[in-house]
């Protein structure tokens, strides 16, 4: 998987996660420059709408994302610890 999103905000907001080197590389071609931190420590967050967007955009240029739904952060941090 090079990038992960996270279903957040009661699914009105999607964190964004690189994964890879190349998802990351992706990404910087979508966001301005200033935003590439907040990228790298996915800390970025999109609106579901704009998340369905990425995720055809992505697909169409054959990155590997991911999303996932009703799954709690602290989940997420538990399994990379």
């Amino acid at each position: 998987m090079d990038i992960c999103l996270i279903t957040i905000d009661n699914n009105s907001y999607k964190s964004i996660q690189p994964k890879t080197a190349v998802g990351m590389l992706w990404l910087q071609t979508h966001f301005e420059n200033n935003q590439w931190a907040a990228l790298s420590n996915s800390t970025v967050m999109i609106s579901d709408e704009n998340s369905k967007l990425l995720i055809e955009d992505a697909t169409n240029a054959g990155i590997n994302i991911k999303s996932f739904a009703d799954i709690s952060m602290l989940d997420v941090f538990q399994k990379n610890n």
